[in-house]
């Protein structure tokens, strides 16, 4: 090659080399514009005072004012006229200044909450108005205006509260949970030891915390909550109301960077509820339920890690009416996968009333698919006696046997009064169980009752030797008991043992 071709050569790649530089500059500037564009969106401004201004006047302080009743000192007793000493003990009477009922007391609290709408909607904490005589909202400017309980619920602490004379109030708007990520910037306003409007600030810690609560789970968060805080707002970064704060985790009673707020979405589909009702109104499904554990799956047959398996079936019930049974292992509700028995909890109460619902199950090792129409649940919902009739007989010996460790009798009316086993609960009853046995250590006791082996109704004790014979046969190590013991209907899987 020439001197000229290499100078040439070099020439040219040193062009090339150039060109790929500016490219790849150019796309290290394009990266970084969507990196700040990004940080401006959803990553902390550089103050959040603009948002403080924009929505601090729609959050407001709650206070309340509640009369406490309570006994008095006991009454002493009257000394008959004669008695020795009786000068004496009525002075005493006198000094301790003797009541018969202790006057009313007015204590007064302090707690936070927003408005959601111009015309005076007030969101709140249940636990912040709770037994409260008097309601008052104390807005930003300082005017308190007297304010009245729509509506509220113990079981998700939410309340709402209209002010009563309320006409173009400001507000705040709604954001939606299910958007917020972990790590996120949030921001709360509240009335903390009832210092009045405080700000805090920080990042969504977690999601999805069952923090005492079946029908919620929580946000957290590590912006600084304390009491006072309850029923305020929590803020994303576009000023959306994205939580409502309601509790917090301290051994101390003082913020410790853990909060917990219920999650927007959960709670404007609530307060609707209480807006329209003065209640919330939760789906009812009518069954007890237990968690699909690895041993029941396995006494099955079944390689599945997740559902709830179904214990009882209540009477007049929308479950009983579907044709729902004992044993059906629910795996999705409404089209939404079912873990376990909360998040079949939360799906149905979450669901309207008198909405049909398509639930997916396995029912004899078979998936199939049953329409529920939703019913609502009440706080006293409870299985009803169908009276079944009892056998007239007497626990004799020769109506007994023993199959794996345990002493079966038919079920009678000398067994249901003896063990308080209710009409409605049919079956066999264990009667005795052999303290070496697995029954026995299954945790399975005389007054028991067995309904179902393997998921199929069992009314004998020929049935039940049977199923269990047919599991060994099969090569089963262990057969699934439906059982009702004291009150209680649960699965228990019972390994098997040769006899």
């Amino acid at each position: 090659m020439s001197t000229y071709e290499n100078r040439n050569l070099t020439a040219k790649t040193g062009r090339k080399m150039t060109l790929r530089s500016a490219l790849m500059a150019m796309a290290a500037v394009s990266t970084l514009a969507v990196g700040i564009s990004r940080a401006e969106a959803r990553g902390a401004p550089e103050s959040f005072a603009d948002l403080v201004d924009e929505l601090s006047p729609a959050v407001v302080n709650i206070s309340t004012v509640q009369t406490l009743r309570g006994p008095g000192r006991r009454a002493l007793p009257q000394v008959p006229e004669g008695m020795p000493f009786g000068d004496l003990w009525e002075e005493f009477r006198d000094r301790m200044g003797e009541e018969e009922e202790a006057e009313p007391q007015r204590a007064q609290s302090l707690g936070s909450g927003f408005i959601i709408d111009k015309a005076g909607y007030v969101v709140t904490n249940n636990h912040v108005i709770e037994d409260a005589d008097e309601i008052t909202v104390i807005i930003k400017d300082g005017e308190e205006l007297p304010a009245k309980v729509v509506g509220r619920d113990s079981k998700t602490d939410l309340a709402l509260l209209k002010i009563e004379d309320g006409d173009d109030l400001p507000f705040v708007r709604w954001g939606d949970s299910d958007k917020s990520r972990i790590g996120d910037w949030v921001m709360a306003i509240g009335n903390p030891f009832g210092l009045g409007g405080s700000v805090t600030a920080g990042i969504i810690s977690a999601r999805n915390r069952p923090v005492g609560s079946t029908y919620i789970d929580f946000i957290q968060t590590d912006a600084p909550i304390n009491r006072g805080n309850s029923g305020g707002p929590l803020f994303n970064m576009a000023g959306e109301v994205v939580g409502i704060n309601s509790a917090i985790f301290s051994p101390s009673g003082g913020n410790v960077g853990i909060g917990f707020a219920i999650p927007s979405n959960d709670a404007r589909r609530y307060i609707e509820e209480l807006k329209e009702h003065g209640k919330i109104r939760r789906g009812w499904l009518g069954v007890t339920i237990e968690p699909v554990t690895e041993e029941i799956a396995k006494s099955l047959g079944l390689d599945i890690k997740e559902g709830a398996i179904v214990n009882r079936i209540f009477d007049e019930s929308p479950a009983k009416a579907a044709g729902i049974e004992a044993g059906d292992i629910i795996l999705a509700w409404d089209g939404k996968s079912i873990s376990d028995t909360r998040s079949l909890s939360q799906e149905v109460a979450r669901t309207s009333v008198g909405k049909p619902v398509k639930v997916d199950i396995i029912r004899q090792g078979k998936r199939m698919s049953i329409t529920v129409k939703t019913g609502e649940l009440q706080d006293d919902e409870t299985a009803k006696d169908d009276n079944g009739p009892d056998s007239p007989r007497g626990p004799n010996m020769s109506d007994r046997e023993l199959v794996q460790g345990m002493e079966l009798s038919p079920l009678n009316g000398d067994l249901r009064g003896r063990y308080r086993i209710a009409d409605d609960v049919n079956g066999v009853a264990i009667v005795r169980v052999d303290r070496r046995s697995e029954a026995f250590r299954a945790g399975i006791r005389p007054g028991t009752v067995i309904m179902r082996v393997n998921q199929e109704p069992v009314t004998s004790i020929t049935e039940v030797a049977e199923k269990i014979d047919a599991a060994e046969a099969e090569g089963r190590e262990s057969v699934l008991l439906l059982v009702h013991y004291r009150g209680n209907t649960v699965h228990i899987p019972l390994p098997l043992a040769e006899e």
